[in-house]
């Protein structure tokens, strides 16, 4: 009779023991290092706080109250307009023709440009404009006249036999003038814009309060014409020292650009105001047309220096200081404040824009270290800025053994 050995037997328990024992090692060392490490898979949460950066309210435009207007501010990228109704724009048609005129002969500040000799028909029109009681300058056969004070005239005193002058000395006559006005409105995308003469007496010479504006901003990058336009005074070999119609000229920041009056146009005004936006020297330009009431070009001064004003004094300024506290950011009880990165300066103007505020701070899963960009404020007041959010210190978060303790 044979007996079985018991060394399998004891083999295997020994075996069954170490397997056991091995197996509740791993998960010991499994269950401390998980207990140990921090919460990787757990998300930071943001709690915003409940304080503004101290943007303010907007603000309203003195819009007319009859007529139309527009503002525009070209280094703004700001087009406004109130009933933009196509109207009978009076000697607004000037800014055309010198605009025609600086086109076939571009010149700058100190330049004469080409001239002409006043004849007998030069004469013979300003006198039955001048007797109808049009803007006019008197001339005298022989007086010589050169480009740059046609401008004058024509810009600052609004002589409308000048306009014919600049017609003849640059195209030849006025009908092929007039055909090169449409086609450089046409050029400018002044698309509600059509001239019928080279003076605006008649009133098939039209356009729209925001044309009118975008046509100034144009003019008004040629410096000899800001140069022109700023004066109070034209001074001329036969007519003597003449002065403005456009109101207000020097006078709050006021430097042009035109005005005009007839009765089927009323009063318009084409004022350029400068202001400080931004630490950058600005215009805008304030237009009013179809001004009722006393000699039309009072209201309508009185009415585009209102809508310049409400505008360019609506400027605010709000300052950003670096470290300004957005919100927190963390783990339940642990949490960190999220500031702004970068000190900004906000200008911007109260009539025209609202002002939002939104904070976007993408979550996190583990350590924060300090000044980590965590997402950005950003502040739409025309246009947008950006500032980074960073965290104001390192953060870690609690492993599971911190947290069940």
């Amino acid at each position: 009779m044979f007996r079985r050995s018991s060394t399998p037997i004891a083999l295997r328990g020994s075996l069954a023991r170490v397997f056991s024992m091995t197996l509740g090692a791993t998960m010991a060392a499994g269950m401390i290092f998980m207990m140990q490490v921090p919460l990787l898979h757990q998300a930071t949460s943001f709690e915003p706080v409940a304080t503004t950066l101290g943007v303010g309210a907007t603000t309203g435009i003195a819009w007319p109250s009859t007529g139309s207007a527009a503002v525009v501010i070209p280094a703004l990228g700001v087009t406004r307009s109130l009933n933009d109704a196509v109207l009978p724009i009076a000697s607004l048609t000037k800014m055309m023709t010198a605009y025609v005129t600086l086109q076939k002969y571009p010149l700058s500040p100190g330049q004469t440009g080409p001239c002409l000799t006043v004849n007998a028909p030069d004469v013979a029109y300003y006198r039955t404009i001048a007797a109808q009681g049009q803007s006019s300058a008197a001339v005298a056969v022989g007086e010589r006249l050169c480009e740059d004070q046609l401008l004058a005239g024509l810009l600052i005193h609004s002589a409308g036999n000048f306009a014919t002058m600049l017609a003849n000395l640059s195209w030849g006559g006025t009908q092929a003038f007039v055909a090169r006005m449409n086609d450089d409105a046409r050029a400018l995308g002044l698309t509600h814009t059509h001239y019928e003469d080279v003076s605006g007496i008649g009133s098939g010479s039209v356009s729209t309060a925001l044309d009118q504006g975008e046509l100034a901003a144009t003019i008004m990058g040629y410096a000899v014409v800001r140069a022109i336009v700023i004066q109070p005074t034209v001074t001329l070999p036969v007519a003597g020292t003449l002065g403005t119609y456009t109101p207000f000229v020097g006078v709050d920041n006021v430097v042009g650009v035109k005005s005009g009056r007839t009765d089927a146009a009323g009063g318009c005004d084409v004022m350029a105001m400068s202001f400080r936006f931004d630490g950058r020297s600005e215009l805008a330009y304030a237009v009013v047309l179809g001004a009722r009431g006393g000699d039309l070009l009072g209201p309508a001064g009185n009415d585009a220096l209102a809508l310049a004003q409400s505008v360019v004094e609506s400027q605010r300024s709000v300052e950003i200081p670096a470290g300004t506290v957005v919100g927190t950011i963390g783990w339940d009880n642990q949490r960190v404040d999220v500031v702004t990165e970068t000190h900004v300066r906000l200008d911007y103007l109260t009539a025209l824009h609202s002002v939002a505020e939104h904070v976007s701070v993408t979550p996190e899963w583990g350590p924060l270290s300090g000044r980590q960009v965590v997402g950005w404020l950003t502040i739409d007041a025309g246009s947008l800025l950006r500032v980074p959010l960073m965290v104001a210190h390192r953060l870690t978060p609690l492993t599971l053994l911190q947290r069940v303790a």
